[in-house]
């Protein structure tokens, strides 16, 4: 078997091209790394590293003061909520706290009905129960009445208000009140049904 000119040429080219392979394969790791993206474990980031976590130590006393700050807040306001096991039972504990009122003023004012209305949701971590109770008072009574019904330590407030005609003799008015109290999300039903 005769070698001709053009099989020398490829096996000179296919030489050269394994000689090449080879130095790109077996060629040192160290060169590669120094011109490359730093490791993981450089020292440089490692340090980087330890000087963000210290910052960020030092930002967590303040951080848990102002949590603590936070609930402390939060715990005061909260002495406001309707403390009941369901909704209805916090529904007469507000009727009960607008009869007090009522009894507690100078001229009393006596709450003849009442009409429960619909727990609902009030935000995400509160509920809202309502009550509408009619009675019959002076302008000065019911001025002193709405007064005094906001000075209650409870979260209350009137979400409806209507007086009617007074009569002409003794300037009675008719009333219609609806006060609403604030109360703890778990007692709102969950709604059931389809929602979209």
């Amino acid at each position: 078997m005769t070698i001709t000119d053009r099989d020398r040429k490829a096996l000179q080219l296919l030489g050269g091209a394994l000689l090449i392979m080879g130095v790109i394969y077996f060629w040192p790791d160290g060169a590669a790394t120094a011109a490359g993206p730093m490791d993981a474990d450089s020292p440089v980031l490692v340090e980087q590293r330890l000087d963000r976590v210290r910052r960020m130590m030092l930002q967590v006393p303040d951080k848990e003061a102002a949590l603590k700050a936070a609930q402390t807040d939060l715990a005061a306001r909260e002495k406001g909520l309707l403390q009941a096991d369901t909704a209805p039972q916090a529904q007469a504990q507000l009727f009960q706290i607008l009869r007090r009122v009522g009894r507690s003023l100078p001229q009393p004012v006596e709450i003849r009905a009442n009409e429960i209305g619909q727990a609902k949701s009030f935000g995400d971590d509160y509920g809202e129960v309502s009550v509408a109770v009619t009675f019959e008072c002076g302008i000065e009574q019911l001025v002193n009445f709405l007064a005094e019904l906001g000075a209650q330590p409870e979260l209350l407030a009137t979400s409806d208000l209507r007086v009617g005609f007074a009569r002409e003799k003794d300037k009675i008015l008719p009333v219609r009140l609806t006060v609403s109290g604030v109360v703890a999300r778990k007692l709102i039903p969950e709604k059931k049904g389809m929602q979209f």
